[in-house]
């Protein structure tokens, strides 16, 4: 059946609920609940039957299973590698190590190396990021505007260019839903991979970030930007820093999914599965970290099994957002919303424009919503299906995707990433983001270029 304009108006109806409202999973629900109505002829009883049912069918696929545990796990890891003092002797640690670089540049470079080493989580990046290169930035007249930046920009970024998180999982799970539901061909850890290099804006940031830590570069509102004085608390010195118990468990996470790559894809790599390996990386690493604490006393059994039960409980939000998201990448399907746009776009938009377009427009709904996983939820079941019907390189509508999500949500006030990083560089929210906005409409501006070109390379 053709829903015409309808089959638009369903996801837009989902980003003006997501703008209106600031809440991923009440737009989420009230597009799934709209896309039902008019699956269903516009029953309401019907729609909300079907709306749940949906939610049902979808834990009986396997793989969409193993990616809600492995989110729900991931939040596990965080919180025992908390509980365990290994984040606090980790900060210690590096707070000691520091004085070898005890230089404006250095004091940049511990955080931005930080940054890009710590990629299993965004909010954990920016906030360890941000508490072990403080005291250095303040002892060496960096602002804390500028740490924070720092720590905002190698947070999200790094998290999309290695995805062996959380993020990997949301952005797997909406691949494979699409090639479930037969709109795209292809593996989707091998898709996902290929489009890596396509990232354009997570690619120009970190790049950025060098350039203002090297040349410190300081344009708009952070040539105002002034330094503030802070000392360590007197009790870090009765902490015994040590680098292992952090990273450890992260070393063995991330070994373990490549291994689960080539061992699911019987010698191939790109051929693995995705959801398998990240699933066993992770029940094998709370593995290893019970064997690690527990016998040598460092938590007990019980303290072992209250932040695992924390730690999950943690990214019980997050899991809600990718099953409705998922939900919604079927309902947009069904509705055959990406072929109708295609049949607009045919003849009047060239092909070579479309990658630029997903961009920007991913851009702007992640701004407006301070989020880049609900942008993600929104916009890659659109792109995947306008992308297949438009005849596009794959890879580089998934990263128009992701980069758009990053880029609007980097430069947004009300994103939860940006919010965090003033909150571990102890600097107002306010400053934070007028400070870092200048630099990300630079790296807009040079992924709007990108895109451009790639779009009419890979035509």
């Amino acid at each position: 059946m053709e829903y015409g304009i309808i089959s638009i108006a369903i996801p837009l109806l989902t980003i003006f609920l997501a703008i209106i409202t600031k809440d991923v999973i009440v737009s989420l629900l009230g597009g799934i609940f709209a896309g039902f109505m008019v699956l269903n002829g516009y029953n309401p009883l019907k729609a909300f039957i079907a709306l749940w049912d949906g939610v049902i069918a979808l834990f009986a696929e396997g793989w969409i299973v193993k990616m809600l545990l492995f989110v729900l796990l991931i939040g596990a890891i965080i919180r025992l590698l908390t509980v365990s003092g290994s984040v606090e002797r980790f900060v210690v640690y590096l707070s000691e190590k520091s004085r070898r670089i005890d230089s404006p540049t250095g004091a940049m470079l511990l955080a931005y190396f930080i940054g890009v080493v710590i990629f299993i989580e965004s909010s954990i990046t920016s906030l360890v990021a941000g508490t072990v290169a403080k005291p250095l930035c303040d002892k060496n007249g960096v602002s804390r505007e500028k740490l924070a930046y720092i720590c905002d920009s190698t947070s999200a970024p790094i998290c999309s260019l290695i995805p062996l998180n959380g993020w990997g999982a949301l952005l797997l799970g909406l691949i494979i839903t699409a090639i479930e539901s037969k709109v795209i061909t292809g593996d989707a850890v091998s898709l996902l991979v290929y489009s890596i290099p396509y990232n354009f804006y997570s690619i120009f940031t970190l790049v950025i970030v060098l350039g203002v830590i090297f040349l410190n570069i300081n344009i708009g509102p952070m040539r105002t930007a002034s330094p503030k004085t802070y000392h360590l608390p007197e009790n870090h010195k009765e902490i015994r820093p040590s680098l292992y118990g952090m990273l450890l468990p992260v070393v063995v996470m991330v070994a373990l999914v490549p291994i689960g790559l080539y061992i699911t894809g019987e010698g191939d790599i790109f051929k693995g599965s995705g959801s398998t390996s990240v699933y066993y990386a992770v029940i094998t690493t709370l593995f290893f970290i019970y064997l690690l604490f527990v016998p040598n006393g460092t938590i007990s059994h019980k303290k072992y099994f209250e932040g695992l039960f924390e730690g999950t409980s943690h990214m019980l939000p997050i899991t809600t957002i990718m099953v409705f998201a998922l939900l919604i990448g079927k309902v947009i399907g069904e509705l055959g919303t990406a072929q109708y746009l295609a049949s607009i776009l045919q003849g009047n938009i060239p092909s070579l424009l479309l990658p630029l377009l997903i961009f920007l427009v991913s851009s702007l709904t992640a701004f407006s919503t301070g989020t880049s996983w609900g942008t993600f939820s929104i916009m890659m079941p659109i792109g995947l299906a306008l992308g297949a019907t438009m005849d596009l390189h794959i890879p580089l509508v998934i990263a128009a995707v992701i980069s758009g999500g990053i880029f609007g949500d980097h430069a947004s006030p009300i994103s939860d990433t940006t919010i965090i990083s003033s909150m571990a560089a102890d600097c107002n929210h306010i400053d934070h983001v007028r400070t870092q906005l200048p630099y990300a409409l630079i790296g807009g501006g040079l992924a709007s270029i990108a895109f451009l070109i790639a779009g009419w390379i890979t035509l």
